[in-house]
């Protein structure tokens, strides 16, 4: 798959970027991405949502061969043969991967705030009082030589 044809494909949708990624392309609109170009397929992202979609049009999951076994990614499924020729149902399915996109962002932002909250509180507990100034320190020494 090339560049031009991802571009035609998803013309229905709305714009989209398309950039180099792996062995292929990452496509994605508003900054999310939303699907893969790998190894001749097209890929969109799913969740518990829209995997059932995808089971009943006899989609897999993304998978690839590592030396030792086969890795399966859950959240890319092939897109179903038939919606490379119906434009309306694809920009449907489109919608529907980059909403389920959009969630899987949703729920990853949360734990990003919680690390920044901790590091915030090693921070300002870290910080050390401030030195006394070199006056007070004289006054200090004076008061013990006179003893």
């Amino acid at each position: 798959m090339d560049r031009d044809f991802l571009i035609e494909l998803f013309a229905g949708f709305g714009p989209v970027a398309i950039r180099r990624m792996f062995s292929g392309f990452g496509i994605s609109a508003d900054g999310i991405n939303f699907a893969l170009a790998l190894r001749g397929g097209l890929y969109l992202r799913a969740d518990e949502q829209t995997i059932a979609r995808f089971e009943a049009e006899g989609s897999k999951p993304f998978s690839y061969q590592t030396r030792a076994k086969t890795v399966t990614v859950a959240s890319y499924w092939t897109l179903p043969e038939r919606l490379y020729d119906d434009p309306d149902e694809m920009t449907d399915w489109a919608r529907a991967s980059l909403a389920a996109a959009q969630r899987a962002a949703l729920r990853k932002r949360p734990k990003a705030k919680k690390v920044a909250v901790k590091k915030a509180a090693v921070k300002t507990t870290a910080k050390k009082k401030p030195a006394p100034k070199k006056s007070a320190k004289k006054a200090l020494k004076k008061k013990k030589s006179s003893s």
